[in-house]
């Protein structure tokens, strides 16, 4: 009877961009495993069977299977396999005695052979090699021990390279069935589906540890499977994605904020879904300047991939600004899902996206946001360069990669396109398709190119890591899709991180002692102020000269080349420098700051304070004409005093855990007092924070 799994499997996108299905990519930790098995298969035998003990009379073990493994890897470092042939059964004990003996133990049993049977000839041999085990109850615990061994056999034991294709042994895992499936629906051959997996493990012919035949075998028997599970997954998707509306419409109910699109294929099945939480429209009016969709993983159970619109708020945390599920990856998907996320944000469209090299998104993207600025983040590529050029590359891949990144931050286009082309050539990779991809699409991710784009710090190791961390959770489990779409709004939910930043009360401490950095750090979010703090102090590294035009040129006092040209127009308090590291992440420059300490500044000039990065960026109020008004004054308050204690608090070490450790106090005890009083007095009051202008 077929059978389907009950809960949803996600997994990372494996088909490669360049969009040949002979390629897909494996992520660092997938390459090193496979770098590891195929190590394995080279060796012929793991290590851990170097200094295995033969097995003698006496011997235990905690289990008969434990005794079974045991045996299996001593039999496989010593030429030849073994299978369990006798056991008995008693009604106290239950299975009381094992027999495990060489796979050519015994005699084949004559049968009477059909007209067209082949005659195979039979393996066994009547060899008298085995490990006969018993079990005994020793102070209330059950122990195995041998009570038989022999390793005698009357026949020649295998060597390495051949004990391996004895049939104990051939085993297709399951990143290997995977592979085969989807090569197998792409219309590939056996034999070639077999030449593909050798290449993409970096062994030779012959070496994968299952044969052409087991690969025939497996996939005849999963086409009956699959055709029979068909039915029943469609099934299931269609009840699954009738639940996962179902919760939209009663989260729209709790939440009137709460928004959702879905499109129905021409048998009214639903065909792509997105949704947005009231919380993350607010927030994206405040940091929506920059979005990074992610499309990494896809549900195997139900064929759709998973795309989530995320962002980061002025505390460096990531913000679920939406999600969708697309039935497919082709740009007409990408369009609606993005059309539909810039509806749901009431027409605001990001200043840029990141998103992973997709050419079909890279479309999308051009057709549905003509005025947004796509970037590939270079976190979305190194982790690829290890799976493409390993193999080519073999030992240089390291140094290859140190070169690449190199590269990357190089400051003009010319110097990046002259380099690029002596790097291929050098490395003989100057027809490899992986790298026209890259440099056909160098603008999207090169610095050079993408200088002077706003990325608000997103493009960065440690927001890639934080993205990594927020997939983590909403794949932690295998749900099915209502339970998907609750633990997406669990681990997304905005109202934990505004909790969270309130309950890190983080002390800054000042390094320079200048005025400016006070007044930063009474402005900016303890985030921003760190990023701000660093420029700041290496400020102090660089000596200036005045131009004739009223211009600077900066210069590293250890550096020789890297000068940067500082623009100063002090009619409007404007300063503009080569770097363009303010139009990238929003905080002043180290070239910058210092022309400004030059300046005699004492103060950060407005403009270059942005909202985004304060302590308070204020997320903009629900469009409720409902009764604001009585309770602005109360709100006002509320935010004058916090703000006033944050700043205070925030001006020593011992100051903010005095107010971290009496804080918590006192709201446990009002909190305490007010889940106490009755539950409704007739009056109700409309929460929602105003901005404070």
């Amino acid at each position: 009877m077929a059978s389907i799994p009950s809960k949803n499997t996600w997994m990372r996108q494996q088909q490669c961009p360049c969009g040949d299905w002979k390629c897909f990519v494996t992520y660092d930790g997938d390459a090193e495993e496979s770098a590891a098995a195929s190590q394995l298969v080279k060796n012929g035998s793991c290590s851990s069977f170097e200094a295995m003990v033969a097995p003698y009379v006496g011997m235990v073990f905690k289990s008969d299977e434990d005794a079974f493994e045991y045996y299996g890897n001593f039999a496989r470092k010593n030429g030849f396999s073994i299978r369990k042939e006798r056991s008995r059964l008693s009604p106290q004990l239950g299975i009381y005695k094992r027999d495990f003996v060489c796979y050519r133990s015994g005699f084949a049993r004559k049968r009477p052979t059909a007209e067209h049977q082949r005659d195979r000839k039979s393996v066994r041999c009547g060899c008298d090699a085995k490990m006969y085990l018993s079990k005994e109850v020793v102070e209330g615990d059950c122990q195995w021990f041998v009570i038989q061994f022999s390793n005698v056999h009357n026949h020649e034991l295998l060597e390495d390279d051949q004990v391996r294709l004895l049939p104990a042994y051939r085993k297709i895992n399951e990143a290997d069935q995977e592979r085969i499936l989807l090569l197998s629906k792409a219309g590939f051959p056996i034999h070639r589906i077999v030449k593909v997996l050798e290449l993409e493990k970096g062994i030779q012919g012959g070496q994968l540890p299952f044969l052409e035949r087991d690969v025939r075998n497996f996939v005849q028997n999963r086409k009956k499977v699959v055709q029979e599970n068909d039915a029943l997954l469609c099934e299931k998707r269609e009840n699954d994605t009738g639940e996962l509306l179902e919760a939209c419409r009663a989260t729209k109910e709790g939440d009137p904020y709460f928004v959702y699109d879905v499109t129905m294929d021409k048998n009214d099945k639903v065909e792509n879904i997105a949704w947005s939480y009231g919380d993350s429209v607010q927030a994206y009016t405040v940091f929506g300047d920059v979005v990074y969709f992610d499309t990494t993983y896809r549900s195997i159970t139900y064929g759709m991939l998973f795309g989530a619109w995320l962002g980061i708020d002025n505390k460096g945390k990531t913000v679920l600004f939406g999600g969708t599920l697309l039935q497919d990856e082709t740009p007409r998907s990408f369009v609606w899902a993005l059309q539909t996320f810039v509806r749901f944000m009431k027409g605001i469209c990001p200043q840029t996206i990141l998103t992973d090299l997709d050419p079909g998104l890279r479309e999308a993207i051009r057709s549905a946001l003509p005025n947004t600025k796509h970037v590939v983040s270079i976190w979305n590529i190194l982790p690829k360069l290890s799976c493409w050029f390993s193999l080519p590359l073999g030992p240089r891949c390291a140094e290859f990669r140190t070169q690449f990144e190199a590269l990357y931050l190089l400051d003009s286009a010319e110097d990046f396109e002259y380099r690029w082309n002596q790097m291929v050539g050098q490395y003989g990779i100057n027809s490899d398709k992986h790298m026209a991809l890259l440099f056909s699409l160098r603008k999207s991710w090169a610095f050079p190119y993408t200088k002077g784009c706003f990325l608000a710090r997103m493009a960065t190791s440690g927001y890639s890591k934080s993205v990594e961390a927020f997939l983590r959770g909403v794949f932690s489990a295998q749900m099915c899709l209502r339970s998907f779409f609750d633990q997406v709004f669990d681990v997304g939910n905005y109202a934990s991180h505004k909790i969270q930043a309130i309950e890190e009360m983080q002390y800054m401490h000042i390094r320079t002692c200048l005025p400016i950095e006070e007044h930063a750090r009474s402005i900016f979010s303890p985030f921003a102020f760190r990023a701000f703090q660093h420029e700041l102090v290496q400020a102090m590294q660089y000596a200036s000269s005045e131009m004739a035009d009223g211009s600077y040129v900066l210069r590293h006092f250890k550096k020789m080349d890297g000068e940067r040209l500082v623009i100063w127009i002090p009619e409007v308090e404007q300063i503009h420098c080569s770097c363009k590291e303010f139009e990238s992440s929003g905080i002043l420059c180290r070239h910058a700051l210092r022309v400004l300490l030059i300046k005699n500044y004492f103060q950060l000039p407005e403009k270059y304070l942005p909202n985004r990065w304060w302590k308070e960026s204020s997320l903009a109020p629900y469009d409720n004409p409902g009764d604001q008004n009585a309770s602005d004054e109360w709100f006002q308050e509320f935010r004058s005093l916090t703000g006033t204690l944050f700043t205070e608090s925030s001006i020593t070490k011992e100051r903010a855990d005095f107010v971290h450790r009496e804080l918590s106090k006192e709201l446990k005890r009002l909190i305490n007092e007010v889940t106490n009083m009755p539950p409704s007095d007739g009056v109700a009051m409309d929460l929602t924070v105003s901005p404070t202008g």
